[in-house]
């Protein structure tokens, strides 16, 4: 049987260099499609652009957006995916310094319903249009588009369930739950009275999810799934 003679080092090295350059380029092409549509979405309030309106901003061409995306909707949806994942990076980077898990938690449900909550006068169109039509749509999409922030609310729960702060139990439920109580909370801006809209405080979401965690039937012998 004749042996296959090893491929030289040096040949190994020039095609790990070549991939490597090619991807740093994709990623480029990438980024600055995705800028382009972040300006577009700022400069109209909407989502409603063309693909040749993104292909003319970033300056490069048709054959190159369909290279990296199918369509339209698969770049709002990089768009929608590239915002939660942000936004869990930055709740995580905010409580790390805390010393304390409870107090950890209760930083990133607070910060959480702050991210969540609608601005006066500040089109969130990304949110407000393209998120609600794919819960509609595809809600598996959205389901893993929060997978980052569902990460961070699992490990706060579980450091908190280890010092004695909250019950055990089933950590990646609760963070499912905690979280969709504070975004569901932070979209309606309170309960109608009079006429009147009263918006929930931070501190009124965080006593409430607390309530529910420490008084849960989530316990490790609870029935149900493990997770």
């Amino acid at each position: 049987m004749t042996e296959v003679p090893e491929e030289p080092a040096w040949r190994r090295r020039a095609v790990e260099r070549s991939t490597r350059a090619a991807k740093l380029r994709a990623e480029q092409r990438v980024q600055r499609f995705l800028d382009s549509a972040k300006e577009l979405i700022a400069e109209k309030g909407t989502t409603d652009f063309t693909v040749q309106e993104i292909v003319e901003r970033s300056h490069q061409s048709l054959r190159s957006f369909y290279q990296h995306f199918d369509g339209k909707h698969e770049l709002l949806l990089a768009l929608f995916e590239d915002a939660l994942a942000k936004g869990a990076l930055r709740i995580r980077d905010a409580v790390d310094a805390e010393s304390d898990p409870l107090r950890r938690l209760r930083g990133a449900v607070e910060l959480l319903y702050e991210q969540s909550r609608p601005r006066q006068q500040v089109e969130r169109p990304l949110f407000s249009d393209f998120a609600q039509q794919l819960l509609v749509r595809q809600p598996t999409k959205v389901a893993a588009a929060h997978l980052p922030l569902l990460a961070v609310f699992t490990d706060l729960i579980e450091q908190a369930a280890e010092t004695g702060a909250i019950p055990p139990g089933r950590p990646r439920r609760r963070a499912s739950l905690v979280m969709q109580t504070i975004m569901f909370a932070a979209q309606g801006n309170g309960v109608p009275a009079g006429g009147h809209a009263v918006p929930f405080t931070a501190a009124e979401i965080w006593e409430f999810c607390y309530g529910g965690i420490a008084g849960s039937a989530f316990a490790s012998s609870s029935a149900g799934p493990a997770d």
